[in-house]
C-alpha cells in the first residue's frame, strides 16, 4: 500500500460537501449568499458557509463530517 492510499480518506471532500449541503438546504433553504470553503483537517471534512456579502449579519452553517464514514460529526447554525 502506498503512503498515499494510506493518507486518502475513503470520503471526498465533494462527497462531505453533499452531505453539508443536503444539511444546509433543509435548515436555510438558499445557499446562494454564502461561500463555501471544504478542508481537510485531523478531526475530518470542515465545510464552512461564509456570508458573501461582510455587510449582513449572522453566517451560514459550519461542518465537520467524518473523512470516514461521511457522517456529520458536528454542525452550528449561524443565522
Amino acid at each position: 500500500m502506498t503512503a498515499a492510499a494510506m493518507t486518502t480518506p475513503p470520503v471526498s471532500g465533494a462527497q462531505a460537501l453533499a452531505v453539508a449541503e443536503a444539511d444546509a438546504l433543509r435548515a436555510y433553504r438558499d445557499l446562494s449568499a454564502y461561500r463555501i470553503q471544504v478542508a481537510l483537517e485531523a478531526d475530518g471534512w470542515h465545510v464552512d458557509y461564509q456570508l458573501t456579502d461582510p455587510r449582513r449579519k449572522g453566517g451560514g452553517p459550519h461542518y465537520v463530517i467524518d473523512a470516514t464514514s461521511g457522517a456529520i460529526l458536528t454542525k452550528r447554525y449561524e443565522q
